[in-house]
């Protein structure tokens, strides 16, 4: 078997870039030539998972089929690689020093003074190293989060070089996305910025072998030429990255500007003809040229920040494609809803989804809403708690039990409809604690749900402590709320429809975090294609 190669993306100037989709942009290129390729996300913060990180800080928590809580752009990674990411993706500083701080207190370092070089530069190299071990993978792309100069990113950057010392150029490469800004006073494009990165870059002990540049208006060879000169890149090195309507568009850039073929050629892969990419442009000219057009509204707390149901959006943009269906979400703060303003807000709206999260901000808005998809007969889909708020809403409004509720929200609720899972009742500590990662699913076949998987055992992923009460399964059957989808182990509901109503479903498991665009996820292709009617 030939080396790994090791492929590094940093970012410089400002962040939020797009690190993830460049680097999702080159693996599935590479993927595209035949190679086993892989992302990981290096974070520098100190939290050991995003999975206590309040959305508005960091955007979705992601969740992997192994239960890893991780970084949104894990999400990216699998949408264009359609391939499940795990555990070992997503690294944060709080992890790798949790690591070396739990191996001192073992006496692993035989009482030697513990420090970041070697010490946690090791635990980092190792981490990298990890996720290629054992030949399943030809190229690991890494992308390190935050900007380049940060002092938070400095330990991981000081371990791509010495990476690139130990394992040799050939087989390590490092990719530095940057920023040219436009000046429209003077009409200019300004690679100062990028000069003064690339520095910093530099006086870490790091040659960037490609330049990626962020850029509103097209760059001019001339530029490129500076660029190259002050930077000591060769030219054809220098990549433009201009904006792009859709994220789904970047591979097909990346390919024009031989992105894939220059970082091939440093690494002495072979570079063979362009890769057809036969599947990503079909889908794109179906994204890019739909047939029908519907406003969906998405209902949640956090719809200030779209990033905190970034899988859920693109989820539409997968499905609305598939249906040949340009879908317009609209975001809508379920804080600001209530009983007597709901005909209003929600009037018009060719589906309805209710989005998952924590706690009891906004929650009567959710439970308005499910109750108005349910009277008005709109396609509706719960998630999680948005499922939860469903039930929530049957079982004061159908089954007449006044003070019904989730027990997350009222402890003392006279009808715990919904209550704590009992394996959930002893843990006080709030990270990596809840029902995470892919369970097994029974699906009945006379369901919505089965019409739209085409099978009756699916394996979908889950991020929640609370259930639906069993003690009230008769009453909800009886009634016209039925269990269609049940996990086989512990028998807890996963799935509710309401078989009267033309597209009735809610969901326990997050079918957001599955889909991708080659795979659609089935539920949400089914939910958009109801919504068309």
């Amino acid at each position: 078997m030939a080396d790994i190669k090791y492929v590094f993306v940093t970012g410089g100037v400002t962040s939020s870039l797009g690190k993830g989709i460049i680097s999702a942009s080159l693996a599935k290129l590479l993927q595209a030539r035949g190679y086993s390729v892989t992302i990981q996300k290096l974070d520098p913060y100190i939290n050991v998972d995003p999975g206590t990180l309040n959305p508005y800080e960091h955007g979705e928590c992601y969740v992997t089929l192994d239960g890893a809580e991780t970084d949104l752009d894990l999400g990216h990674y699998e949408r264009f690689l359609n391939v499940p990411t795990s555990q070992a993706n997503n690294v944060t500083t709080g992890r790798v020093y949790q690591t070396v701080i739990n191996k001192e207190r073992k006496g692993d370092y035989l009482g030697k003074t513990v420090q970041v070089i070697p010490h946690i530069t090791d635990e980092i190299k190792r981490r990298i190293k990890l996720l290629g071990s054992g030949n399943k993978f030809d190229i690991v792309i890494t992308e390190i989060g935050g900007t380049v100069g940060d002092i938070e990113s400095l330990p991981y950057i000081e371990s791509v070089r010495q990476l690139k010392w130990e394992v040799g150029s050939h087989n390590c490469l490092v990719i530095h996305l940057t920023l040219v800004p436009y000046l429209s006073a003077s009409g200019e494009l300004k690679t100062k910025p990028t000069q003064h990165s690339v520095k910093a870059l530099l006086e870490a002990g790091i040659q960037p072998d490609v330049l990626v540049l962020r850029t509103e208006k097209n760059l001019t060879s001339g530029i490129k030429r500076k660029v190259a000169l002050f930077c000591n890149v060769e030219e054809n090195a220098v990549i433009e990255s201009a904006d792009v309507s859709t994220i789904y568009e970047v591979p097909i850039r990346m390919l024009e500007e031989k992105l894939d073929q220059t970082v091939m050629r440093k690494l002495q892969l072979p570079v063979e003809k362009d890769p057809p990419l036969k599947e990503w442009r079909e889908f794109l000219s179906r994204l890019k040229n739909p047939k029908h057009s519907i406003r969906v509204g998405l209902v949640g707390k956090y719809v200030e920040l779209p990033d905190a149901y970034k899988s859920i959006a693109e989820s539409f943009v997968h499905s609305g494609a598939m249906n040949e269906c340009e879908v317009n979400v609209e975001y809508i703060h379920s804080e600001d809803l209530n009983e007597e303003n709901i005909h209003e807000r929600l009037r018009g709206l060719r589906g309805i989804l209710v989005a998952p999260g924590f706690g009891s901000r906004g929650i009567e808005g959710k439970i308005a809403t499910a109750k108005y998809a349910r009277e008005h007969n709109i396609p509706f889909l719960g998630i999680c708690l948005g499922m939860q708020c469903a039930v929530v809403e049957f079982a004061r409004n159908v089954l007449h039990l006044e003070g019904a509720h989730s027990t997350e929200i009222n402890h003392k609720a006279k009808y715990p409809v919904i209550d704590l899972m009992e394996e959930q009742k002893s843990i006080m500590d709030k990270g990596g604690t809840m029902r995470l990662g892919g369970y097994k699913c029974l699906i009945s076949k006379d369901s919505l749900t089965y019409k739209a998987y085409r099978k009756t055992e699916i394996v979908e992923r889950h991020r929640h402590r609370y259930e639906f009460n069993n003690k009230y399964l008769d009453d909800f059957r009886r009634n016209g709320m039925v269990p269609v989808g049940i996990n086989p182990e512990s028998n807890l509901v996963e799935i509710v429809e309401i078989p009267e109503h033309k597209w009735f479903v809610g969901v326990q498991f997050h079918p957001e975090y599955s889909s991708t665009v080659i795979n659609p996820h089935p539920l949400f292709v089914d939910f958009i294609k109801a919504c068309i009617g």
